[in-house]
């Protein structure tokens, strides 16, 4: 980052942090409106759930920029700078383009923050004013189509100023409690706020059925099309492969085979599934198939870093975002259809806020043993706190490793790996993004596109 750009995100920071929300659009509507509504410059594909929205993004953004269409990518968090969250034709934003969104944005910023500090509420938080950034670099771009994933919720998520074209809602489970409700229902009513009439739903296969209730009932009540999986779409078939995998998928209105996804893991498959319906929805309003050799294109050429993403070999270095329970699930799936470690080693850290125990109960059955750092995030769980967590999960003090330093976490989860000489062994880093992105850094893996 350079000097300028790490004084805006300073700024920013100083603003309500990322994982507080205001659950109020009055300040982010009023900034758009002040700013002659850039947001309904072009249409819009709102992307919510509780794992798989930024995978879906990239993927559904790379087949629209397949089909000739000029494409916005909004996401979040970022891994190594905040310019990765706007993307503009598949490429981050670069840092001259990012410092003028903020400029853009900051005197209409300042006139809202009074009116709302004059009526005892709070300035626009740091998501708000970063979700502005965004619809403005588009609309100055110009893009035809924004793929926007919103932050926590739905119903009263920043992103809402959007008119969606395409509501896509990916697998919801427990997450974010604090802000979203203690149920699963609560959740994903939060979550079936961005669902509209007007808007065509592409609904994932829900692992609760308290979820799928939600969804179906108020799709009814809006009167929504919608596809949902495992109905009117589907993943038909799904090959593991070298480097990722074969699909058969069906979409809304075409059946596409000998698909090769450039992800691993059958929960990648499913993402791309839901991509395929939103860009069949939004191109063809749903009775028009898209062309395989265009999708073709666009499945094989995906990426997306920090998601199951093998950034090292000899011995395998797999990172993954996995920073709750159901994410922690879908990782322990890809690493048994797609590898076969003689020893797997962890390499775990885990913010404050999460739930350590429910990820660390999920990955013990598939760790031989587990290195327990930190992040240099303010928010990551002390690694000694971490650490007695895991002993009492792990239920054996040999299989569980200590080590603050992250630099030297990743040397100990190596030599772990390739203890008396084996050659097979892999270590899998997850827990939070934050630790995803340090590891992947202090590794020399590519940034970003």
């Amino acid at each position: 980052m350079s000097p300028a750009v790490r004084e805006v995100y300073a700024a920013l920071l100083e603003r309500a942090p990322e994982n507080q929300i205001e659950p109020d659009l009055s300040r982010i509507t009023r900034v758009m409106e002040l700013m002659g509504d850039p947001q309904n410059s072009y249409r819009s594909i709102r992307i919510a759930g509780t794992n798989g929205k930024t995978t879906t993004a990239r993927i559904l953004e790379r087949i629209l920029r397949e089909a000739g269409l000029r494409t916005g990518r909004t996401t979040s968090p970022h891994l190594r700078s905040p310019v990765e969250r706007i993307a503009i034709d598949g490429a981050s934003i670069d840092e001259e383009g990012f410092l003028q969104a903020y400029r853009d944005v900051e005197p209409f910023a300042a006139i809202v923050d009074a009116e709302s500090e004059a009526a005892g509420g709070p300035p626009l938080t740091y998501f708000e004013y970063l979700t502005v950034m965004s619809f403005q670099a588009f609309a100055s771009a110009p893009v035809d189509v924004a793929v926007v994933e919103t932050g926590l919720g739905g119903t009263w998520d920043a992103t809402g100023v959007v008119t969606s074209d395409v509501a896509v809602i990916t697998p919801i489970s427990l997450d974010h409690q604090e802000y979203l409700g203690e149920t699963i229902a609560e959740i994903a009513g939060e979550k079936a706020g961005i669902l509209t009439a007007e808007a065509t739903a592409i609904i994932a296969s829900q692992p609760y059925e308290d979820a799928a209730d939600v969804l179906r009932a108020r799709i009814g009540e809006l009167g929504a099309e919608a596809a949902i999986e495992d109905q009117q779409i589907g993943v038909l078939s799904h090959t593991p492969g070298v480097g990722g995998q074969m699909l058969t998928l069906q979409g809304i209105a075409g059946r596409y085979e000998d698909l090769f996804l450039t992800l691993l893991g059958e929960h990648q498959a499913r993402n791309a599934l839901l991509a395929v319906a939103a860009a069949e929805a939004l191109l063809g309003d749903g009775s028009t198939a898209l062309d395989g050799q265009l999708l073709s294109a666009a499945l094989s050429s995906v990426t997306s870093p920090g998601r199951a993403e093998v950034v090292r070999q000899a011995p395998t270095i797999l990172l993954d975002a996995a920073h709750n329970p159901a994410g922690a699930l879908s990782l322990v799936e890809t690493v048994r259809e797609n590898f076969r470690f003689t020893r797997t080693i962890g390499l775990i850290g885990i913010l404050q806020e999460k739930d350590a125990a429910g990820i660390l109960d999920v990955l013990e059955p598939l760790l031989d043993a587990v290195v327990i750092t930190q992040s240099s995030s303010p928010r990551a769980l002390p690694a000694d706190q971490l650490a007695d967590l895991a002993r009492d999960i792990f239920d054996d003090e040999d299989r569980v490793f200590e080590q603050g330093s992250l630099p030297d976490a990743i040397q100990a989860a190596v030599d772990l790996a390739e203890m008396d000489g084996d050659q097979f062994g892999g270590v899998v880093v997850a827990g939070s993004v934050t630790l995803v992105a340090e590891v992947r850094e202090l590794l020399g893996a590519p940034g970003e596109e």
